[in-house]
């Protein structure tokens, strides 16, 4: 690290990569030594904006030139895990987007080569960093077992958000790709092991390819008697009626994530921008008299100062740059990316084999 500054290499300049960019820019500690994206224009792009930042169109010899202290990946998920290795390898820590990789092997493959490397690999559980999303997991642990959760996010994608979609069905359906950050908050809540799962899907669109589907449902049995469901749908055909719902229910009531999805614009649930949104939280209480009538009103929660999407991922690199600078050690989280990704790809298996599936 020269002058104690990081050098990252920035590889996908998207919507997440442009983000955390400008986080890296802000952040004294980073400096930016490379822009890597398949697409010429978006690096190009993404480097004007930064003030002219040298840019490439290949991993290996990126990170070969600008020998980096650490990287982030922000690509499509199939690249995951081999570029977290050969960052690793490299000796460069690594921030990568979720999910961590495509299959548990691979997943698996990342957690060791970070041990073996004794590097540092932080994987994009962005709504860990939210300070609204903290507070929905920590209202949710005072509700009392087993725990009920629902949670979904479809998005009515079209034009460039639908051409996003495609590209992310090449490898993994929406319930895989996003339904990492849910389960992520179930296992938190609950604080338990997941036994079971079961999902369904429906393919709504024809150019997809063989055997992908842009719909689906997962439902997650806990050792500790919760359950939990998670919706995810892409696509033009998607109603945008209900199309974000985050509650928690328990024995002593209930914590949702208030957010009026009635009467949006055609189109507005695709926004990367919105979907990470709380304002405010209702915490309901369950406490009754003795008719069984309600004694406690409703109390709002409401979230101050909330980041919006850059903010979130500037937090986020925030953090980590603290897990590197203070040695912090990554061990369990590699573990929880692990596991939520075995849950996912569960219920992926459950969609194709339309069986229940134990997680063992």
């Amino acid at each position: 690290m020269s002058n104690n500054k990081i050098n990252i290499l920035v590889v996908g300049c998207g919507n997440m990569g442009t983000s955390h960019s400008r986080a890296y820019q802000k952040i004294e500690d980073f400096n930016i030594v490379g822009l890597v994206s398949r697409g010429k224009e978006s690096r190009e792009r993404l480097s004007k904006e930064l003030g002219g930042l040298p840019t490439f169109d290949n991993y290996e010899k990126a990170l070969e030139a600008t020998k980096p202290d650490a990287v982030s990946i922000n690509t499509y998920p199939g690249t995951h895990a081999d570029y977290t290795i050969k960052a690793l390898e490299s000796g460069a820590h690594v921030f990568v987007e979720k999910p961590l990789a495509e299959t548990i092997e691979e997943a698996q493959a990342v957690a060791d080569a970070a041990k073996k490397a004794n590097k540092k690999v932080l994987v994009g559980y962005i709504a860990r960093h939210h300070p609204g999303w903290v507070r929905f997991v920590e209202e949710g642990k005072k509700l009392g077992k087993p725990l009920v959760m629902r949670m979904n996010l479809n998005q009515q994608s079209t034009g460039k958000e639908w051409a996003v979609h495609k590209n992310l069905m090449d490898t993994m359906s929406p319930i895989v790709d996003c339904g990492v950050h849910y389960v992520d908050m179930m296992c938190q809540m609950t604080e338990a092991n997941p036994v079971q799962v079961h999902a369904i899907g429906a393919r709504l669109h024809e150019d997809l390819k063989p055997g992908m589907y842009n719909y689906g449902q997962l439902q997650v049995v806990f050792d500790d008697g919760s359950v939990g469901w998670y919706e995810s749908g892409w696509g033009p055909m998607m109603s945008e009626s209900a199309y974000f719902i985050k509650d928690a229910i328990g024995p002593k009531g209930s914590i949702t994530i208030e957010k009026d999805t009635h009467n949006q614009p055609q189109g507005k649930s695709a926004d990367v921008e919105d979907h990470g949104i709380v304002n405010k939280l209702r915490r309901h209480y369950s406490d009754t008299d003795e008719n069984d009538i309600l004694t406690k009103e409703d109390e709002i929660i409401e979230i101050e100062n909330e980041p919006d999407h850059d903010e979130l991922c500037h937090i986020e690199q925030e953090y980590f740059l603290k897990v590197i600078k203070e040695d912090i050690d990554m061990t369990d989280h590699l573990k929880v990316a692990v596991q939520t990704l075995q849950i996912v790809l569960a219920c992926d298996e459950s969609v194709r084999t339309k069986k229940i599936v134990p997680i063992t």
